[in-house]
């Protein structure tokens, strides 16, 4: 072979070396069949391919086109849909992926732990409310729980069938999010649009791992979050060895149930906090929450707080969730979008429990603008950390999504603490959210207590005059303070018109 010829055929096989090799075009979990994109805001596709390599989306007859960069990532933004569907949309590089059934509508992400977790196949009514479930135009996503020290690209999501995504059937809807279900139900009645269900909750965990690093750290209040991991991570050898125990101890029992020729007993799991590492601050927001913000969305709801009820977290938790709420909307980029949430219901706690410091926190984080929060003292259950009536929780919700993001001029959330003045030896408490009146169930309002300057609080007789409560006590006969239901399972009964119960409050903090 002559040099020249070498030289050609070099150079030839190096133009092939530096030629991107064409790879398929793939897409994260959210963008699958039957999904549900956001109204009226730019539809947000984005994947990988090859380096170099160009691709092209189509949706609604729109097609915009990019170029995957050097790390093979790509996006495109396409004009806004208004609501309606099923669309195709179809995405062309070395191969071509046409995901069917697409619905524009509204999509709401529901966060939180247990309470949101628990499934519709576990409340009030269950059989009757999924044998119901027929609504094609509800589509429900649900993340799978894991935890990562860095924001993650992608979400693990549980597969329905060959799809991310599911139209809500009864053979759907049992194992989704009960309080989430409700809540989409009565948006998709109310308003007539489509509605996405995007469910990603950790059972026992606590906010801050639900926020992302760069809120946490911006914050130096919030520095004891980390000082309670370390101490986590110290006692963490104590609760490994704990499950080691609890497994060997669950052979044993097997083994000898064999051996004696009777049915194995079924296995008996202990709940640990910090179970797969699930408490480390912004460990969920990494897994469960980052890769979600690329989606655009309405908003957000929200049912956590019992895992921040300890005396180490609640008195942090009025911070921390007001920097978790605005950390969201940061890394989403779509402004104050509504973020509604549940107040913890009534539980008998053990005696180390803040459970009302936790419920006043979630209060005074309606100062943020576009926030709502469903009140739920009147519906928990005094031994069941899982109350059962999640329909009502959705609800409630939905009457606050109503008002907040879809503009309806409804009465949304029962009577809320505004101010309190002293009169002589009583006090004379104002409200918010007072339509119809203020009312009591049951009897003469209960729940009010009382304390001077000394910060004792005893219990109080408490009268409706108006639009406002008048407290007083011989006990204390110069007020200084007011609480209402400030206990973990208050004696209470204060209601508006709309039969919406009043808030837990302290004032004067």
């Amino acid at each position: 072979m002559s040099i020249t010829n070498r030289l050609l055929r070099f150079a030839s096989c190096a133009v092939l070396l530096l030629t991107p090799a064409l790879a398929e075009v793939t897409l994260p979990a959210l963008l699958a069949d039957h999904m549900v994109v956001q109204r009226d805001l730019p539809v947000h596709v984005w994947g990988n391919a090859a380096p170099g390599e160009a691709v092209s989306v189509t949706f609604r007859g729109e097609t915009r086109a990019a170029v995957a960069g050097h790390d093979g990532r790509w996006s495109v933004d396409l004009p806004p849909a208004a609501a309606g569907g099923p669309f195709e949309l179809t995405v062309k590089a070395a191969n071509t992926i046409t995901l069917r059934d697409v619905l524009a509508g509204d999509v709401w992400v529901a966060s939180g732990q247990s309470n949101m977790e628990m499934e519709v196949k576990g409340v009030t009514n269950a059989q009757a409310e999924i044998a119901a479930a027929n609504f094609p135009r509800i589509r429900l996503f649900k993340a799978l729980n894991k935890v990562s020290q860095y924001p993650l690209e992608d979400i693990a999501a549980y597969q329905w069938g060959d799809s991310t995504w599911t139209p809500v059937s009864p053979d759907t809807v049992a194992g989704f999010s009960a309080a989430a279900y409700f809540f989409g139900r009565q948006i998709h009645q109310k308003e007539g649009v489509p509605v996405g269900l995007i469910e990603t909750n950790w059972g026992g965990t606590p906010a801050e791992a639900w926020t992302s690093l760069t809120g946490l750290g911006a914050d130096a209040s919030l520095m004891p979050v980390f000082a309670e991991w370390a101490k986590m991570m110290d006692a963490q050898t104590t609760i490994e060895l704990e499950r080691r125990q609890e497994e060997q101890s669950y052979r044993d029992s097997v083994a000898k149930a064999q051996a004696e020729g009777r049915t194995p007993p079924e296995r008996e799991r202990h709940w640990h906090p910090n179970q797969d590492f699930c408490w480390q601050p912004a460990g969920l927001f990494n897994a469960m929450i980052a890769p979600l913000t690329r989606f655009p969305i309405r908003g957000a709801i929200w049912y956590q707080g019992e895992s921040n009820a300890g005396p180490e977290r609640a008195p942090l938790y009025a911070r921390l969730f007001r920097t978790m709420i605005q950390d969201w909307r940061r890394a989403w980029g779509q402004g104050d979008f509504p973020f509604l949430f549940v107040q913890i219901a009534n539980w008998k706690t053990g005696p180390d429990a803040m459970w009302p410091t936790v419920r006043d926190a979630q209060r005074r984080t309606l100062e943020l603008v576009n926030t709502g929060m469903a009140v739920t003292i009147d519906i928990g259950e005094a031994t069941n950390i899982h109350p059962l009536n999640k329909q009502e929780v959705g609800n409630r919700l939905a009457l606050a999504a109503r008002a907040i993001s879809y503009g309806e001029q409804i009465e949304y959330a029962g009577p809320l603490f505004r101010q309190a003045t002293q009169e002589g030896s009583a006090m004379r408490v104002w409200f918010d959210h007072t339509s119809g009146g203020l009312k009591s169930k049951g009897g003469a309002v209960s729940g009010f207590e009382l304390a001077g300057e000394d910060g004792k609080f005893a219990p109080a007789e408490a009268r409706i005059e108006g639009l406002t409560v008048v407290v007083s006590t011989p006990a204390v006969p110069a007020p200084r303070f007011v609480r209402y239901a400030w206990k973990d399972v208050p004696d209470c009964n204060l209601f508006n018109g709309e039969n919406l119960p009043a808030s837990p409050f302290l004032s004067g903090e």
